[in-house]
């Protein structure tokens, strides 16, 4: 059951209107006095949130790897004056573990791993496929791969790989080759040319399918791009390494890859004894170091699916630090 968390409604003037909001409230029960750690600050909808459950007081960092963030974060500190805050510019799983290696520990802690609004609507970033723009897809400008590189330099076995396995994209072939050839001509550099490209290579009737057609490639080309699964991997362990006992972690992904992952790092958490049925006595002397809160994920509600139709495919999943020791 969800506990009852006050003033869990999105602010008026906040730049948008976080996912599962009332929902991460409620499971992550922040309270005064607590340490909240933000793994993906984005412009700070979730935060305002947790800072307001936690009646401003208490510690709340915030890590980012888009420098574009640092406005939001100074007003969000501007907010909350009794707040003690801390920006953390890099990505979320190499921030953890430094913090993790100086001692900082957390109550909560929240990964929400979706693209953010203001980086969709940012055209120069190149993360929509429904607007022309330079092909980059980088979260960190800083980082030196773009998403052209990777069109414009892998080998088509290789692009046909990274889109199938990332994208989830049954003509992944196809497209692989229509990106080559288009390539030989001329070099990508802009979203628009993919776009186009793609949708020539699909057949004409799976291009009136569910989503856009160049969806399933652009979620490959920025997984990859960012590191986002292996940054998940690792970051989730950091996590549980930072978590007091009794604290909470919370996970938001947005595609079955990320999900497949979080549930199986969930569920592996909260196993206890490894031993065969037939020992008649444990040997491995395994407790469960996570309790799953969230048996069955959680997802958006017809109403805010409707307000927000970007939402829809948000999944949350939270779970309990237990007492148990972490293996050495």
């Amino acid at each position: 059951m969800l506990r009852s968390v006050s003033r869990v409604n999105p602010r008026a003037d906040s730049p948008h209107v976080p996912v599962l909001h009332r929902e991460v409230v409620s499971w992550l029960a922040p309270e005064p006095g607590m340490t909240v750690v933000d793994g993906t600050f984005g412009a700070g909808g979730h935060a305002r949130l947790l800072a307001d459950a936690m009646d401003g007081r208490g510690c709340y960092v915030a890590i980012d790897r888009d420098p574009g963030v640092k406005g939001h974060f100074a007003a969000f500190t501007h907010d909350h004056p009794d707040l003690r805050t801390r920006f953390v510019r890099g990505n979320y799983s190499l921030a953890l573990r430094n913090l993790v290696a100086t001692g900082v520990r957390a109550d909560a802690i929240l990964l929400d791993l979706g693209i953010s609004s203001m980086q969709i609507d940012q055209t120069d970033r190149g993360f929509s496929y429904a607007t022309d723009a330079p092909l980059d897809m980088r979260m960190d400008p800083s980082e030196p791969r773009t998403a052209a590189d990777l069109v414009n330099e892998l080998d088509e076995r290789s692009l046909a790989r990274i889109i199938h396995r990332y994208g989830e994209e049954r003509y992944a072939s196809q497209i692989a080759r229509a990106i080559v050839r288009r390539r030989a001509k001329e070099p990508f550099s802009r979203s628009g040319d993919l776009v186009e490209t793609v949708r020539r290579a699909i057949p004409t009737p799976a291009q009136f399918g569910q989503g856009h057609p160049a969806k399933r490639v652009f979620q490959a080309l920025r997984i990859v791009v960012n590191d986002e699964l292996g940054a998940l991997e690792d970051g989730l362990q950091h996590a549980l390494e930072m978590l007091n006992p009794g604290g909470r972690l919370g996970v938001i992904s947005f595609h079955s890859l990320e999900d497949r992952i979080v549930k199986t790092f969930m569920r592996d958490g909260a196993r206890g004894c490894v031993c065969p049925p037939d020992l008649p006595i444990c040997g491995c002397g395994r407790e469960p170091l996570l309790r799953i809160l969230t048996p069955r994920v959680v997802r958006p509600n017809e109403i805010e699916v409707e307000d927000n139709p970007r939402s829809a495919s948000a999944r949350l999943r939270v779970v309990e630090r237990t007492n148990a020791e972490l293996p050495l």
